[in-house]
């Protein structure tokens, strides 16, 4: 069996956007539920001083994460002008393929950095 990988993204949202913020984030949980059904689980949130914004992904495998990214491209893109990354951080086991694709987005999203993490203890349950 495949370990899961989590995936947790911040950025701060630029002045005046949170309401665009906040219909985009609503639009691409929709988009990303409809059309990527293996995801065991995806959120996005805003910290409590409406300035930063958080992204929780767990992808049940590598595979499923190059899907996300190939899928949400566009939708990605769409963000540039409302927020500036600050950065992302995945636990587990990337792709090169894909750890290419989470620089490349950093870059386009303002620059934030990438960083991966290794599982050295743990364990996931099932369901």
């Amino acid at each position: 069996m495949t370990d899961p990988i989590y995936y947790v993204d911040r950025s701060d949202i630029r002045e005046g956007k949170l309401a665009e913020v906040r219909s985009g984030m609503r639009d691409l949980a929709a988009f990303v539920e409809e059309r990527e059904p293996q995801l065991t689980a995806y959120r996005c949130c805003i910290d409590e001083s409406e300035s930063m914004m958080t992204v929780l992904a767990v992808h049940p495998d590598s595979a499923s994460m190059e899907l996300h990214l190939s899928l949400g491209g566009p939708k990605f893109r769409a963000f540039g002008a409302l927020i500036r990354l600050r950065s992302i951080d995945v636990f587990g086991r990337p792709s090169p393929a894909v750890v290419e694709r989470l620089h490349q987005k950093a870059e386009m999203l303002g620059g934030g950095t990438v960083t991966l993490h290794t599982l050295e203890a743990g364990f996931t349950r099932p369901g």
